[in-house]
Parts: C-alpha cells; structure tokens; sequence
C-alpha cells in the first residue's frame, strides 16, 4: 500500500503520530481524537515503509473488543498477519507454547470466576467477617496480584476487607484450591509470564525474536504487572510506542496507575511526544467546559456548534430525579430517540432510583451491568426474608433485624472510603431496599414480610418488563460508559 495513500486521511497531528515509526514514541491522545485510528495507520505505514516486519509487531489492546477492531482495521489495510490482543490474551498464547516442555503438561485452563472458589471460603470465615462480600476479597486479590505481592509479602495499601493475617490466611488457601484443580487466574497469566522471562534465558531470547515492535493503547491504565511483562517483551530495545490519557485513567482501583504513562519520556531519554487535541466526537460547548474543568486540557472541537450544557441545582434527589424525567419525556416528544439519552452516575448504588423512577414512568431503559433486583446482595437479601414468613411486629424492625443477623447489614454503619466502592455500594443497595420496606409500611401501617416480598417482586417483574422493552434510555456509571456517544446525556 502506498505511504502517502495511507496518510491521505489523517490530519496533521495524526500524521505525525503515524509517521513515528522508531524508536520510543508516545501519543497523548485526548477523548475522541481518533486514537484507535492512529494507531492502525501507523502499523500500516511503518509496514509500507519498511520501519517493520508486521510478522513481529504485537499491539496490545485494553480489551478484547478492542483487539476485534483493531483486527478489523488491520486487516482493511493489508495487514491480516499482525497480532492484536490484550495482555492477558498475548501472555496467555505465550505460556500455552512454553509450558509443555517446562511441565510436561497443557497449560492449566483459566478460571472464569474467582467467586467460584472465594465464595464458599467467604461463608466460612470466622464471626461477622462471614458478611464480607466475596467480590471484595477477590477484587482485593486481584489488586495484590498485579502489584506482585503474595501472602507472604501482602502489604496493603488501603483498608482491606477483612483484617490482613485473615485476609492472607484466606489468600493461601485459594492458591491451594486452584493449585488443586489444576486452574490458574486471569493474573496467573502475566505473573507466570513475567517469573518465566525472568528466570529463563532461552525463553526471553525466543520471545525478543517474535516480537521487536510494540504499540500499547490505554497506557494509562497499566499495573505493574503489565509494565514487567511489557519490559520483558522488549528487551533492550526501543521500538515501542504507547497510547494514552491520563486523564481517562479510570482503574486505579484494581491497581493501574497513569504513572508509566506520565514518566514515559523520563524513563525512556529521547522519546518522541506527539499529542492529539482535535476532538471528533464533542461539541465546541461541551469541550469548552471540559478544558475549563481539566488543568491543562487543549482539545480542539471539529464538530458544529451545538446546545451549551446545563447546570442546574434542585432541592433533593426527588425533584433531580424528576426534572430528568420531565427533560426525556420533552427531548421524546422533540423526536430524540430513547436510545439516544443517558443518565450517567458515579456509583452503581445511584442506578437505583433512577431504575425506580423509569419504571414507574413506563420510560423504557437499559441497565449497562446488573440491574437492582438482580444484584448478588438483593437476591440474598429476598432470599434471606423468605424464611422470615409469619414474623409479626413493625416491617421495618423486622427486616433490620433479620438482614443483621443473616446479613451483617447494619444501616447506621455505612462503610467509609476506605472500604472501597464494592463495599458501599452493597451497603447502599440494602440500604434503599430497606427504605422500601419503610415507605410500605408508612404506606400500610399493618403490612407484613410477606407484603413486602410481593412488593419486591413486583417492582422487580416490572423493572425486568421496562429493561426487556429495549431501545430505551441507557443507565450506566461512567465507568462502563467510557467510549460511548448520546445525543442527550445527564449527569446527576
């Protein structure tokens, strides 16, 4: 394919992040500024110009529908034979090789779930840290895995779940189940990765003569295991280039930092720097904001103008939630599609209302994750009331009581930051469904447990029918937002 045919489509920025073929090179590329598109085209331009061997490049994707789109752009531009794929997935292929001569046996498979095996050692822990949700000791796991601990170095640096000589003693003994069944975890993947390149001369040797041309998007949300395994890959050379933001940094909480992304060019003398600042995707009045609201921020619309965004300040969360209700039935009137709207939230505990107040309004909606009634801790919670049928005395008293004793539910007793988010959406979570319970019983001073769970399982079959309508407003945290356009969009 022609270089310049190549180039054609790209603007000046673009282009020069294309034309960087060699040596360290990082694009800082803004929201919306053709990243995806930038990074393909310089694959295909430094293969025409012979900068590479696109046998030997290994671009690393975020995720795995990311790596499908890169596969795809890859191969409308010529270029079916190079590899694409997330760290997981790359490391994953590498051991598959390796490992039956090492061990004399496949590689284990993977475990889908850690819950599979976390969630019964949870039951089992002693006195009330029996409650803690077993997503947060794997989550917990997780993050002490990517920073390269393990039980016997654990040292954590936030506020466990559980107290940490319990927390590592439950450690050990997943490691042993899965030791047991002969499967390994999506972190196994990178660490027996990085300790193979670490201790076998042979294999690193192999892997340099793979792969000598790497391109990493997301950059801002790499972790330590990442970066080691990205270090072992290259060597000593400089043929890499990576892609990011650190301002769309939205995983630290699993343990990525923008650190690497931020100290690339100190940590690599002589690193190219190209950013992008023109914006495909926003209007001139939404990045004006958005540059106003960031230190720094210097994206460039390249859209029409369109409506300034609005600020506004209500009483409470009712009448919020009831302007926003207002604003969708007015953009639908106006011929703005459902599909077309958003209300974005900063946790999944702040779904809830708005999952309540859609229904009732008969607005069809989308849930982006896992709807209220369907959440793990509100199944439990129905489950655990069942048992509770015939209990006479207030509703709300009975339900406190119950969910404390069966639950380790206690409303007065929100968890603190440092409990992290998991936690307190949990606690949210129950926390509204308890708020049911005392708005029915205002509502029916003699109502029971059992009216209750009809209730419950009303507003659940109702939630279910309004989501299964499809083609409806999307309901997302902004996390599982991320890359996603509306034409109307509300922040609460």
């Amino acid at each position: 394919m022609d270089p310049e045919q190549i180039l054609a489509s790209l603007n000046p920025e673009q282009r020069e992040a294309a034309t960087a073929t060699g040596g360290p090179v990082v694009i800082l590329a803004g929201a919306g500024t053709g990243k995806t598109r930038v990074i393909s085209h310089r694959v295909a331009y430094a293969a025409a110009t012979g900068a590479m061997d696109p046998k030997q490049a290994l671009i690393v994707t975020f995720t795995e529908k990311a790596g499908a789109e890169m596969r795809h752009r890859l191969r409308a531009l010529g270029l079916p034979q190079v590899q694409a794929s997330t760290f997981h997935a790359a490391a994953r292929r590498q051991l598959a090789h390796f490992w039956p001569e090492i061990h004399g046996r496949p590689l284990p498979d993977v475990l889908e779930s850690k819950l599979r095996i976390i969630g019964p050692m949870a039951r089992s822990l002693p006195g009330g840290y029996r409650f803690t949700p077993a997503k947060d000791l794997a989550d917990e796991i997780e993050r002490a895995k990517v920073r390269r601990q393990t039980p016997d170095t654990y040292a954590p640096d936030r506020e466990p779940p559980i107290p940490p000589e319990i927390f590592t003693r439950l450690w050990r003994q997943y490691e042993a189940t899965k030791d047991r069944r002969n499967v390994i975890d999506f972190e196994d993947m990178l660490s027996l990765a990085v300790e193979l390149y670490e201790t076998d001369e042979d294999a690193r040797a192999l892997v340099h003569r793979r792969y000598g041309w790497f391109s990493v998007d997301e950059y801002q949300d790499t972790n330590r295991l990442q970066e080691d395994l990205l270090r072992l890959w290259l060597g000593d050379r400089r043929d890499l280039c990576v892609v990011g933001d650190p301002d769309q940094t939205i995983y630290t909480f699993t343990g990525a930092t923008a650190d690497y992304l931020e100290t690339f060019a100190d940590r690599y003398p002589g690193a190219r720097v190209v950013r992008l600042g023109h914006n495909y995707r926003s209007t001139p009045q939404i990045l004006s904001l958005a540059n106003r609201l960031i230190p720094g921020r210097e994206l460039r619309s390249t859209e029409p103008p369109g409506p300034v965004p609005e600020l506004r300040a209500h009483t409470d969360d009712a009448a919020e939630r009831a302007a926003i209700l207002s604003d969708i039935r007015r953009l639908a009137s106006d011929g703005v599609p459902f599909t077309e709207m958003a209300i974005l939230v900063r946790t999944n505990a702040q779904l809830v209302p708005f999952e309540s107040a859609l229904t009732s309004a008969q607005v069809p909606f989308t849930v982006r994750g896992v709807r209220f009634y369907a959440r793990p801790e509100i199944r439990a919670a129905v489950r655990a009331l069942r048992a509770e049928s015939g209990t006479t005395g207030s509703l709300t008293t009975v339900v406190a009581r119950h969910w404390k004793a069966e639950l380790g539910f206690d409303e007065t007793d929100a968890p603190g930051p440092a409990a992290g988010a998991e936690a307190r959406d949990r606690h949210a979570a129950l926390a509204t469904l308890l708020a049911m319970a005392r708005a029915l019983e205002a509502e029916e001073p003699d109502a029971s447990v059992e009216d209750f769970l009809a209730d419950v399982a009303r507003r659940d079959a109702d939630e279910a029918d309004a989501e299964a309508a499809g083609s409806g407003v999307t309901l997302s945290t902004l996390h599982r937002a991320k890359g996603l356009e509306w034409d109307a969009v509300f922040l609460p």
